[in-house]
């Protein structure tokens, strides 16, 4: 069986090789870019690629820039390392499609923990059943929503929130537990990851963006309206 391909993009050796030594004991083999345009050259070339994972500060092409032709071209995974922590810069990765976003300086172990439960839950969106809730249809082999028969675009960790909450349909849901559950890891921080994707998920569903009802100060229920 193939090895799972994650492309590496990091304008710092030291960083890249850091990376890649606790993937490859991981057993995933990783692809390396040094730069914007090498990272793109890379993705263009290498088929399957699983997963990227993007340093924001580079030389000749930034992360933002990557991030955004990636997505012109696919919906792969991706996680965005940054030596920044402000607000508007992760907000700028939310809406650029990024699914995880990880600030320096990091524990390896944690960056491991999160590219396996990204890869874990998207085999596991591979089972081939449909969900279907008020007109949403949800095809999880295919990675796709319906709306009354048309289709929607989605980012992959978009699809995970909204498929999640399909299937705890009536159930009240702290942000705490969906940040476990979709995120799967402990999130420390407040609750701006979160509200981000489901104000970009509620915009995306249109009229049916009102069946995920705000359950103020503790999270979020969806409930089909009657």
């Amino acid at each position: 069986m193939d090895k799972i391909k994650i492309l590496v993009v990091d304008d710092e050796s030291r960083m890249r090789k850091l990376v890649k030594d606790f993937l490859g004991r991981e057993g995933y083999q990783v692809i390396e870019a040094g730069d914007g345009m090498e990272a793109m050259e890379k993705f263009y070339d290498e088929k399957n690629i699983a997963l990227i994972i993007l340093d924001v500060m580079m030389p000749k092409m930034d992360g933002w820039q990557v991030c955004r032709e990636v997505r012109q071209e696919s919906k792969v995974p991706i996680i965005m390392l940054t030596a920044r922590s402000e607000e508007r810069d992760e907000l700028q990765g939310f809406d650029l499609g990024v699914d995880e976003y990880i600030s320096k300086p990091f524990s390896p172990k944690i960056l491991v923990a999160r590219v396996n439960a990204i890869l874990r839950r998207a085999n596991v969106l591979g089972g081939g059943d449909e969900i279907d809730a008020g007109g949403i249809l949800i095809d999880k082999a295919a990675h796709q929503v319906k709306i009354d028969g048309k289709e929607i675009e989605l980012s992959f960790k978009e699809f995970e929130l909204l498929a999640y909450f399909v299937e705890n349909q009536g159930i009240a849901l702290s942000r705490e537990k969906i940040l476990n559950n979709v995120w799967d890891y402990d999130y420390f921080g407040d609750a701006r990851t979160i509200d981000t994707h489901v104000k970009k998920l509620r915009s995306k569903l249109g009229e049916k963006g009102n069946y995920i009802k705000t359950i103020w100060g503790m999270g979020y229920k969806f409930e089909v309206d009657a």
